[in-house]
């Protein structure tokens, strides 16, 4: 038991210059002087009449709950280190149980702040649209399609983020052709952008009588869901609209009407739809609000200058380049191609369990930064 308390005491000695090195990465310092600022706007006199009252309190919650979180995670750990010292004097190994547990508790909480502080690209705040299309092979990779929506749906419910169903097309017989929906929550696209591309599925396929082994692919595309300002203009004679009756999973919320709508873009050859709003009109708007944050998210990345310097060339999917692959048989393993990342548990990681990837990645991202 000695044992493990000494060693205990040398993870913690290890753990704290980790989460020294932390307080820059998280920009803890800037956020104490922004917070500092803050509260002191707060307090002056008409500042609940100005128009950005709201907003300004947003940052300051924002500033003081970055500040807070790391002052608790360095309060614990050392108050863990004084419990270690303590039990390590006194020769007592009835603490051990109590320092491992705790000990746990903090390094969750470093990785918990540690993935939080990878999170600082320019749109990683911002809500996300994912959109889910099936690869080549018919009912198949439809189904596959399918299951990767509920698979996010399933990990936006677990891990507190609100989605909202936007376009849903059923596929022949079983499975979805697309599927356009949001997910709203801080952070929503910072976590997300680590699953665009395309994914790849090796099982038994139920639809073969045959009862042979089936590889299929699935796209997903991660774009962060952008407020119109005006930068992104769409004319009309770029826009080709079609409209029809709306279908799928969106039960009593989904309009049976002919009030379903679909935009292409014709210069980069960018389709949206969306058929859950009441109206036709409600449905345009919304398809319109996805196209520019899809243009504007390219128009970032490509770092152009005009949005007409976008080319469709650059939206092609290649299937095959998988970024992950998930196997079922003949045995079960989903593994990430760009970490390596993996896990056994097909199960849970269909059920919604991808955080490990997601980390995997942003970790990755933050080495590579470095």
């Amino acid at each position: 038991m000695i044992i493990q308390l000494e060693e205990a005491k040398q993870k913690l000695s290890a753990l704290k210059e980790q989460i020294e090195e932390l307080s820059e990465s998280m920009g803890v310092p800037a956020a104490r002087e922004k917070a500092k600022k803050l509260e002191e706007e707060t307090c002056a006199e008409g500042f609940w009449g100005r128009d950005d009252a709201q907003s300004v309190m947003s940052e300051l919650n924002t500033a003081k709950q970055i500040a807070d979180s790391y002052d608790k995670l360095c309060e614990d750990a050392e108050a863990l280190e004084q419990l270690i010292e303590m039990a390590l004097e006194e020769d007592d190994e009835s603490f051990t149980e109590e320092i491992l547990s705790e000990l746990a508790a903090v390094e969750k909480e470093y990785d918990q702040q540690n993935i939080r502080a990878l999170l600082s690209g320019e749109f990683d705040k911002l809500n996300a649209i994912v959109s889910i299309h099936p690869g080549a092979g018919g009912t198949e990779a439809q189904d596959w399609a399918e299951m990767l929506y509920r698979m996010y749906n399933r990990w936006a419910e677990k891990s507190g983020f609100k989605v909202k169903l936007i376009d849903y097309l059923e596929g022949d017989g079983a499975g979805i052709k697309s599927a356009t929906f949001t997910v709203t929550g801080e952070f929503a696209y910072g976590y997300l952008k680590s699953e665009g591309g395309v994914h790849r599925l090796v099982r038994v396929s139920p639809f073969d009588a045959s009862g042979r082994r089936q590889t299929s692919f699935a796209s997903v595309e991660i774009t962060p869901e952008f407020e119109d300002d005006g930068t992104i203009e769409l004319r009309e004679e770029d826009l080709e609209m079609e409209t029809h009756r709306s279908s799928g999973a969106g039960g009593q919320h989904v309009n049976k009407t002919d009030s379903a709508v679909r935009i292409k873009h014709k210069p980069t050859g960018i389709v949206v739809g969306c058929q859950t709003e009441r109206s036709q009109l409600q449905n345009r708007e919304t398809c319109l609000k996805m196209l520019r944050s899809k243009l504007a998210e390219i128009k970032a990345r490509e770092k152009l200058d005009k949005i007409e310097d976008i080319r469709g060339d650059k939206l092609n999917i290649e299937w095959g380049s998988q970024i992950r692959s998930y196997v079922f048989m003949p045995y079960t393993l989903a593994k990430d191609t760009r970490t390596g990342y993996e896990e056994t548990n097909i199960t849970a990681v269909m059920d919604g369990e991808i955080d490990g990837f997601m980390n995997a990645y942003l970790k990755a991202k933050g080495e590579f930064l470095r």
